[in-house]
């Protein structure tokens, strides 16, 4: 049966009340409630987004001098044909080492803004954890690209690719993006983040936009875990946070005194 136009028209108001609703609520778990954090916890609650924008100034200002770009490339350049305990001990000084062909301003404002969010909605450790692990599974996924080498219907990379920069702090700002929208329910944060991230490989087919996917991905897994307790970390806990019960003793014995005499009692007549 063909609809009509007043079915039209509540369809049409439903959809208008869900996506209201939808953004309501996006507003106050993205914007509110990390303002409101930000207010009971004054600056205090944004040191891992000082301490990240000043890095990446601070690396950024170095690396214009010959000597100096060297020497951030010592201490945070990762690609992916160098050794992997040397990339490892490299990646989490490559999340302040910004691109050189990218605008550093606009990156700046966007890793400001993505370790913001996250400390004041997620804490200090959780938003650490989730920007080395998103930016570790980028770096580790293009090493076995330009392992496999080219093929593999279209997911392996040539070897010149290993000694292309990795992304710096472009996948850590994606990553935690994505984890927020996914924590947070935010439909629109998350279309904005993996969108623009699926399009920029699409437009731009190289490795910072395969490792920015890579970052979506494992920060859409890192999410759907959030909350939940895994078997083996929480039998681990469990052992770890039991007490063992105190040592039972024995009753105590009871150790023979001096014989005691009855007290005689004196009646009145």
């Amino acid at each position: 049966m063909p609809f009509m136009k007043g079915d039209w028209s509540r369809v049409a108001a439903r959809m208008v009340r869900f996506v209201r609703r939808t953004l309501s609520d996006e507003w106050q778990a993205i914007v509110v409630e990390p303002v409101r954090q930000l207010v009971r916890r004054g600056l205090s609650g944004l040191v891992l987004a000082f301490v990240a924008a000043f890095g990446v100034i601070f690396f950024h200002g170095i690396a214009q001098h010959p000597f100096g770009r060297r020497l951030v490339w010592h201490l945070g350049g990762v690609t992916a044909d160098i050794p992997l305990w040397l990339s490892l001990l490299r990646t989490p000084v490559s999340l302040y080492v910004p691109a050189l062909d990218l605008p550093v301003w606009a990156g700046i404002t966007q890793l400001f803004l993505a370790f913001a969010l996250a400390e004041l909605t997620l804490g200090r450790g959780r938003t650490l954890a989730v920007a080395y692990l998103t930016t570790l599974a980028g770096t580790m996924t293009a090493r076995v690209m330009v392992a496999l080498g080219p093929g593999w219907w279209g997911f392996g990379l040539p070897p010149e690719v290993g000694r292309v920069l990795d992304t710096g702090p472009s996948a850590a700002v994606v990553g935690l993006f994505t984890y927020l929208a996914v924590v947070r329910r935010a439909p629109v944060v998350f279309v904005l983040t993996g969108g623009s991230m699926v399009w920029e490989s699409i437009a731009v087919p190289n490795l910072a936009g395969r490792e920015h996917l890579i970052a979506v991905g494992s920060a859409i897994v890192l999410g759907l875990l959030h909350g939940r307790r895994l078997p083996l970390p929480a039998r681990l806990a469990e052992r770890l946070d039991s007490t063992p019960p105190p040592p039972r003793s024995d009753p105590p014995v009871r150790h023979p005194g001096p014989p005691r005499h009855p007290v005689p009692s004196f009646r009145l007549p």
